[in-house]
């Protein structure tokens, strides 16, 4: 007897021990959630995202442990607009004196008041590093409250890296929420439409959900080995969602067409059998294919991406797990439930209801016809119209999204830009680090910093703010911080930090002998991030086409189907690409959707290469479930042109519901608040809805169609069996598979 799949023999377990393998499945769930939350979560430090010449001036400072500290502003003003009296002076006196006394502050300065004199400010320094400021602000966030109670005839406010860093926190799981709000009733529907019962439209709801909860608990254990960055949770919903539903939305089809086929001759345990070689097989490999895809981003070298890469194959498998195990003991619990109400209707006489088997349907008929009749042309409208769509992405400008880019309608961030109008000194900083490598040079590498202070406040894209000069004790290390009075995104601030790399700090600390040098800061650290990115960019494309290829090779064994699928799957990208520029960089996302500018006009430097690599994936997805429809068909000797219909047509229904459930899933996180998501759920949909209805239904079948038997070069077992080709089936409709023998 061949050989069994591992895909075959889960199932065949799961299958004759229901009871067992759904027991189990949710134990395992809960105790991946029950150990997570024990564990908890190990957040990235500092050091992690260091790159280029702002991660090594980082180094620096951090030998010397002049890291730069969290600052919290507390802004006071009279809420008639008048210039603060006595009332805020006292509000201030009180805010200073409360905070000096809290165990997370290093020191509180004098009250500041603003160049148009309408706000007092004191700034709090907090002690440990900026990272971990957020996991103390509490404290400081409830004083500065106590303080607004105390003085109502004053509003106090306050700003800083960790108050608003938690307010985006926030932001983020609050639109997860509405995101689910969104996602949840709209798969209902979906599912509801495509089965019609709501006993099978539950089986995927509840291991999706399942499968996003292990996989939360299981990015909670692995963070301890991997740390995260803050976007794990986002992507497991964003993705666990899509594939969890669609991977069993495959399953379920392929078993209710099978039981459709049999027409009562074959029992539960055969049609998942059947369901288990065929489309079992076919997710678990789609599965590993997406994972794979996904791990290319360990390539970056990034924390950000690797978290991304982390949560991505993590959710992907457990589905996979899922559909592997539980899954197929939920169907043979079903389909005896089914079996026992048809023999009781039987016995009373009346007639058994049976599932009418899949058929293609008018609407995709028609969208068939023209890849059937006219392949040539379709392949060449489809490709000049998918061609046109990705123009625009030769065009695409990147950049970091920092805090200038984030919603407005975010309450800390409306703080936030309050005290950059009062003080636009606050806005951006420079950090010049330096360390002397030579002891007998602490003199001329101080003379060096006052010339470079000077340099800097003479020129207009600096501030005329006094520069602030920290230094250890031993005088080796040094830290001064030059303010920009720019937005951190603008060109001033990323000229100003030009003109210091290549012009100031040459002429100044370059000519110090045993001087190592360096700037980092926000603007310094988002400019060498976006460089770092572009750095490893072909290194992660080129290594992702070329597994593409191998493993679309070692599935089909056709060279061919795998030039193919990276062609297709690029086109795929590419579109998507373009109409992100359309809308976001240029603009129409904010006439269509009524988006805030802040999300437009430039696109996440992160979002082409995690977008480039999870669409990679996903397509494969549908390209594996589309062309192993046509390969069965084929190498049951159905000659390939009419496998090509065959497998497509059989495959369109599931295939589109699929599409729809994942594009609901991305298009929900095209409403949330951070710019980044916005841009990667609209990419994730338009992508979907291209792969799904002009890549598999018009591109795929005409090339295929115009290839023939050439589809499956070099694979000798297809030629063989195209050599004895034989007319296929009324109706297409296949013959008995051979899964269906392990239960008689």
């Amino acid at each position: 007897m061949k050989k069994q799949p591992i895909t075959v023999k889960v199932a065949s377990w799961s299958a004759l021990h229901p009871g067992r393998a759904i027991l189990g499945w949710f134990v395992f769930v809960a105790l991946c959630l029950v150990i997570g939350g024990a564990v908890g979560t190990v957040d990235a430090g500092d050091k992690d995202y260091w790159v280029g010449e702002a991660g090594h001036a980082e180094s620096i400072a951090t030998e010397g442990n002049l890291q730069h500290k969290s600052a919290e502003r507390i802004m006071i003003t009279d809420p008639s607009g008048a210039a603060p009296g006595a009332a805020a002076r006292s509000a201030a006196e009180d805010v200073a004196s409360r905070m000096k006394q809290l165990p997370e502050v290093q020191s509180v300065a004098a009250p500041v008041r603003s160049a148009n004199g309408k706000m007092l400010m004191v700034e709090v320094t907090m002690k440990g590093l900026r990272l971990e400021a957020q996991q103390h602000i509490q404290p400081l966030l409830d004083q500065t409250a106590e303080v607004q109670k105390k003085h109502p005839d004053v509003k106090v406010e306050e700003s800083g890296d960790a108050s608003v860093e938690m307010g985006l926190d926030k932001s983020r799981d609050d639109d997860l929420s509405s995101s689910e709000m969104i996602t949840f009733p709209i798969t209902l529907i979906t599912l509801l439409v495509v089965f019609g019962s709501l006993i099978m439209v539950g089986v995927p709801l509840l291991l999706a959900v399942s499968s996003i909860g292990a996989a939360m608990g299981l990015s909670q254990l692995i963070s301890h080995l991997v740390p995260d960055a803050g976007v794990g949770k986002s992507v497991i919903l964003l993705i666990g969602m899509a594939v969890g539903v669609d991977y069993t939305l495959f399953y379920l089809k392929r078993e209710r067409e099978e039981r459709a086929l049999a027409g009562g001759r074959l029992s539960p345990e055969a049609l998942v059998g059947i369901a288990a070689a065929t489309s079992g097989r076919a997710i678990a490999v789609s599965g590993l294919a997406v994972a794979l895809s996904t791990a290319t981003l360990f390539l970056a070298t990034d924390i950000v991406f690797t978290s991304l890469a982390v949560a991505t194959i993590v959710v992907v498998l457990v589905a996979v797990l899922s559909s592997m195990t539980a899954l197929p003991a939920l169907l043979v619990v079903i389909g005896r439930r089914l079996d026992r109400k048809s023999a009781r209707a039987a016995e009373r006489g009346k007639k058994v209801k049976r599932h009418k088997s899949e058929e293609t349907g008018r609407m995709w008929s028609a969208l068939l016809r023209p890849a059937r009749t006219r392949p040539a042309a379709t392949l060449l409208i489809s490709v000049l119209v998918m061609v046109g769509l990705a123009a625009p992405a030769f065009g695409m400008h990147l950049r970091v999204l920092n805090l200038a880019t984030q919603s407005r309608q975010i309450p800390e961030l409306k703080t936030y830009d309050r005290l950059n109008d009062a003080f636009p000194d606050l806005l951006a900083e420079h950090w010049v680090m330096v360390r002397d490598n030579n002891p007998g040079e602490k003199a001329a590498v101080q003379s060096a910093l006052k010339d470079l202070a000077a340099k800097a406040q003479a020129d207009p894209m600096f501030s005329k703010k006094p520069p602030k000069l920290e230094t250890t004790a031993d005088g080796r290390i040094s830290v001064m911080t030059l303010s920009v009075p720019y937005n951190l995104s603008s060109s001033q601030a990323h000229d100003s930090l030009k003109e210091l790399r290549q012009t100031y700090l040459p002429q100044t600390l370059g000519k110090v002998p045993g001087a190592d040098f360096g700037v980092s800061g926000p603007v310094a650290q988002d400019a060498d991030y976006l460089a770092h990115q572009n750095d490893k960019l072909p290194i992660v494309v080129g290594f992702l086409l070329l597994l593409t290829f191998i493993l679309t090779l070692f599935v089909f064994g056709s060279a061919t189907i795998a030039a193919l699928g990276v062609l297709l799957n690029l086109l795929s990208v590419g579109a998507s690409f373009g109409l992100v520029v359309v809308f976001f960089q240029w603009g129409l996302a904010s006439t269509v959707f009524g988006f805030e500018d802040s999300a437009t006009h430039a696109i996440g430097s992160r979002v082409p290469l995690f977008l480039f690599v999870i669409l990679f994936g996903l397509s494969m997805d549908y390209q594996v479930f589309v062309v192993s429809r046509i390969k069965e068909a084929a190498l049951r000797g159905v000659p390939t042109r009419q496998a090509v219909i065959d497998g497509i047509g059989h495959s369109a229904k599931v295939v589109t519901s699929a599409a729809v459930v994942m594009v609901t899933v991305f298009a929900s996180f095209m409403f949330l608040h951070l710019a980044e998501m916005k841009q990667i759920g609209f990419s994730l949909a338009v992508a979907v809805l291209l792969d799904a209805f002009i890549i598999r239904v018009m591109i795929l079948p005409a090339a295929l169609m115009l290839l023939g038997n050439a589809s499956w070069w070099p694979s000798r077992k297809m030629r063989r069996a195209q050599e004895h080709a034989a007319p296929a089936p009324a109706g297409g409709a296949p013959s008995p598979h051979p899964a269906a023998q392990l239960y008689r």
